[in-house]
């Protein structure tokens, strides 16, 4: 089941398709996004994320299907008619103004008056942790500051729905990985809408409620990040999405006793040194720092990776042979898709 959301979405798009030549970029996209929901569209690159993310914005004009904002058609109104607001991967803030000027200048645009957006704008900058920066130039900051001033700029007008595109992908890990924390901070503190783009799948997991998972255009999955994980709909879902094992074929009827195509999670996978279970021999020691993983071929060719490797079992090396076992409800049949 997805997660509830009000009768009507935020956001809804009905069949949304866009050709560049002979090359279908989103392909029937249909989805709705509920009131404050931090939602996140993930697929590779040229899966047809971004482009679906700039139709919305208006940036790309669809060939076909409908965009609809709180139950209103936008599909053909201009950027600037529509309540949304967008924040890219490189910030785009103006170099030359300091940083409550460069969160007030929407404001400033649809000409609220200078003490009003003077106020909102040291709010919003509360709002993200930077109270006090205003007076500071963007070359002053930090690339997870300057996020967040990114952030508050596009946020100060109150748009119904934020579009955020890549907007960590520039960040060193350490600091992507703690503006992962920010950003989700931010949304549930400001309840605003936010539809978030990646190909990064940890982002999707550690901080949407939903995620619909893109590929070649289209839409293969929509759920939770546990749903998505845990209840992978298709081949494709299962191995973007985390690392896992996808058996089919005779190999299934052997190690799981049915037809089909199976995803079994590295982690679902238990190491032995005897005992039963499967027979393997160990062909490679990934070290993970937390976590070990070992890539093992068992007689008949297939090839299993196991996670989460008990800190007894330390002395395995490449060559050495061990047991392999799950437990059947591990495994999950998945479409070939």
């Amino acid at each position: 089941m997805s997660s509830p959301m009000s009768k009507t979405a935020a956001l809804s798009l009905r069949g949304l398709t866009k050709r560049f030549g002979a090359v279908t970029a989103a392909d029937d996209v249909t989805l709705d996004v509920g009131e404050g929901e931090f939602f996140a569209m993930l697929g590779p690159s040229g899966s047809g994320k971004t482009t679906a993310l700039r139709m919305i914005a208006g940036f790309e004009k669809p060939d076909a299907g409908t965009i609809s904002l709180s139950g209103v058609d936008i599909t053909n109104d201009a950027p600037f008619d529509r309540d949304v607001n967008t924040v890219f991967q490189d910030y785009a803030l103006f170099p030359h103004l300091s940083v409550i000027e460069n969160v007030e200048y929407g404001l400033m645009v649809t000409k609220v008056p200078r003490p009003e957006r003077r106020r909102r704008a040291d709010e919003m900058l509360e709002a993200v942790r930077l109270g006090g920066y205003g007076d500071r130039m963007p070359n002053q900051l930090s690339g997870g500051q300057r996020q967040r001033v990114a952030l508050a700029r596009a946020l100060v007008n109150e748009p119904k729905v934020l579009l955020l595109d890549e907007p960590l992908g520039a960040l060193d890990l350490k600091l992507r990985e703690e503006m992962q924390v920010e950003l989700k901070s931010i949304q549930q503190r400001v309840g605003i809408t936010f539809v978030f783009v990646t190909h990064d799948q940890g982002e999707a997991l550690s901080m949407s409620d939903r995620i619909a998972v893109f590929n070649q255009g289209r839409v293969e999955q929509v759920g939770t990040p546990r749903e998505i994980y845990e209840r992978p709909s298709t081949a494709f879902v299962a191995s973007f999405v985390g690392s896992t094992n996808l058996v089919s074929g005779e190999r299934a009827m052997r190690l799981f006793g049915r037809s089909g195509t199976f995803t079994l999670r590295p982690e679902h996978v238990e190491v032995g040194l005897d005992g039963g279970g499967i027979e393997a021999v160990v062909q490679t020691v990934q070290f993970l720092g937390a976590d070990t993983r070992l890539h093992c071929a068992l007689e008949d060719g297939t090839n299993l990776v196991a996670s989460g490797v008990s800190a007894r079992l330390g002395g395995i090396t490449a060559g050495s042979k061990v047991r392999l076992s799950w437990n059947s409800e591990a495994a999950f049949a998945v479409s070939d898709r």
